[in-house]
């Protein structure tokens, strides 16, 4: 019996400290999108024009698309399998790239260089998916504070790896990619080992620890994006204050460690307490027991034994003989990829999907150019303040829908549909280019491009079950890749070089607010349409969000009559 419980001790805290591995993870498993860190030096060496350089981080995102081999995998290979593939693939992708930016081999061929970038790309997708479909399905009762916590430190992650090496390396490309390959790689295999698929809570009592936890990791995760914040405004920080901001920012990421200290402190506690309950009864009742067993079973006559397996046997045929005539899942039960593929509603989620991300991933792969066209000379603070602020757009999002869910059955689409609304707002403040505009644009865009990365996940496990979400999911996550061509390979690509100037060597470059005004207009217009399709799949789904809200509702009811 001390084994038993020493071994659910341990349990319950390598559960949680799997979910700290994940979140180190996701805070490295947005290298995706860094690229406009890097961009200009690729644009410089390879002497390429702005819808050359588009379509290189139309390369990487395109890598997302062969995320659908990541959601096949994560119903048929276990978690830290997949968490291998993404590291090596990581690897090898950003370490091609560092090989090329640093002069360690000759340039690439444009086409082999699109090759290294989609395999960087691809590698996020096994990452994102391994620890999202693990996490979600271990914390099931809080969908929402998972897919926000770990989306956003997905979101951090632009800031952490873009603030570290501007203070160790002093923004050096070549080193911001080594960085790339090399830190993500790491952390994989420490998550290799305690990340795994557990149990779900199976009381409120649970549930209601479950939150406590999470609180902790988003105060957590708060004071790690204001510090990061804090220090993208210092104006040319010292090599010491540096190297002290670098020291400070590691022991942040891991805090989290006391999060699964504390629950094995915990559980020891109360189960040393159970044991002491178990060996008194152990003493007391063991031979009373099996007396009361044994007259049981003498009791009991032959006949209703016999009746009570012919019972059983007929309730197990109607089972299979129900089983046999298949219906069709109804949106909140599993569904199959070629199920949901047949709704309406899962259509309407991934256009809707398009219009917000798709145009957010425009803003972030081109924001150096964005930049310099509107003459700021150095971009990466605002690389960093998207980064940050979509942090506290998902981070917000799901913690926020959720507790309206369980308080009263609001549906998370009307969510998305509010984060469109602002997001167009950033995209005309961004277009008109007043003094300012860029620093409130990319704030708006960064926070609503968060709302929707982070309440779009647990929306899909909702409305079409968790049982397939890995493939799901990673269907939906089609639209970065196409979003990315759309509106950054060829919506900015085309109408950037339609107003730029030709360089001598083969590029191109352009000056002042009119470079980008067209294309912040057309995405303004985009996010206006996926309003109004958020708004439709809000209506749609107020019935599975109210089964969703009653079902917790009595729960909560009978848990609390019980303990009185």
């Amino acid at each position: 019996m001390g084994y038993l419980q020493t071994s659910s001790t341990s349990f319950k805290a390598t559960k949680w400290l799997g979910f700290v591995t994940a979140v180190w993870v996701q805070a490295i498993s947005g290298n995706n999108y860094t690229f406009s860190n890097y961009s200009d030096a690729l644009k410089t060496l390879m002497n390429l024009t702005q819808l050359e350089l588009n379509n290189l981080s139309v390369a990487k995102d395109v890598g997302k698309a062969f995320g659908l081999l990541a959601g096949l995998a994560s119903d048929r290979l276990p978690t830290p399998v997949i968490l291998l593939i993404g590291s090596i693939e990581g690897l090898i992708g950003y370490g091609t790239q560092w090989l090329v930016v640093s002069g360690k081999i000759q340039p690439l061929s444009y086409w082999q260089m699109c090759i290294f970038l989609c395999l960087g790309g691809n590698s996020t997708t096994w990452m994102n998916t391994a620890v999202l479909v693990t996490c979600i399905r271990n914390f099931r009762r809080n969908r929402g504070p998972v897919s926000g916590i770990l989306k956003g430190y997905v979101g951090l992650s632009t800031a952490i790896f873009t603030d570290l090496c501007a203070a160790l390396f002093a923004d050096d490309p070549a080193k911001f990619l080594i960085m790339l390959a090399v830190i993500p790689f790491a952390v994989c295999l420490t998550a290799i080992v305690f990340l795994r698929e557990t149990p779900p809570a199976a009381t409120i009592e649970e549930e209601k620890e479950e939150s406590k936890y999470f609180n902790l990791f988003n105060v957590v995760a708060v004071i790690i994006a204001v510090y990061l914040l804090a220090y993208s405004f210092i104006p040319n920080p010292s090599h010491v204050l540096s190297s002290v901001f670098s020291l400070i920012l590691l022991v942040l990421l891991a805090s989290p460690l006391a999060v699964p200290a504390h629950a094995f402190i915990n559980s020891w506690n109360l189960n040393r307490f159970k044991n002491q309950e178990d060996v008194e009864r152990q003493i007391q009742e063991p031979l009373l027991r099996e007396d009361k067993t044994q007259e049981k079973i003498q009791e009991k006559p032959a006949e209703e034994a016999a009746k009570a397996v012919v019972e059983r046997t007929r309730a197990v045929e109607e089972e299979k003989a129900v089983e046999v005539v298949k219906r069709r899942p109804v949106i909140g039960e599993d569904h199959t990829i070629f199920e949901a593929m047949s709704t309406v509603d899962f259509w309407i989620l991934f256009l809707s999907f398009l219009c917000g991300v798709g145009t957010g991933l425009a803003v972030m792969n081109n924001m150096g150019q964005i930049g310099l066209a509107l003459g700021y000379a150095d971009v990466s603070l605002f690389v960093s303040m998207t980064s940050i602020w979509g942090f506290f757009g998902r981070i917000i999002s799901g913690t926020v829908s959720e507790y309206y869910i369980k308080k009263a059955g609001t549906p998370r689409p009307l969510w998305n549909a509010a984060s469109q609304i602002l997001m167009a707002v950033g995209y005309i403040l961004m277009a008109v280019a007043l003094p300012g505009s860029l620093y409130i644009g990319s704030i708006l865009v960064g926070v609503c491009y968060g709302v929707r990365i982070a309440v779009s996940v647990p929306t899909a496990s909702e409305l079409f079950g968790l049982k397939y979400f890995g493939l799901i999911y990673n269907i939906l996550i089609l639209n970065l890749p196409l979003g990315s061509f759309l509106f950054s390979g060829l919506l900015a690509g085309f109408l950037y070089d339609a107003q730029a100037t030709p360089t001598p060597g083969g590029g191109n470059t352009c000056v002042g607010a009119h470079c980008y005004r067209l294309v912040f207009i057309i995405m303004a217009v985009a996010c206006v349409i996926g309003f109004g399709l958020d708004v439709l799949l809000g209506i749609r789904t107020k019935k599975i969000y109210t089964k969703i809200y009653t079902s917790r509702r009595s729960k909560k009811l009978a848990s609390a009559s019980n303990l009185q």
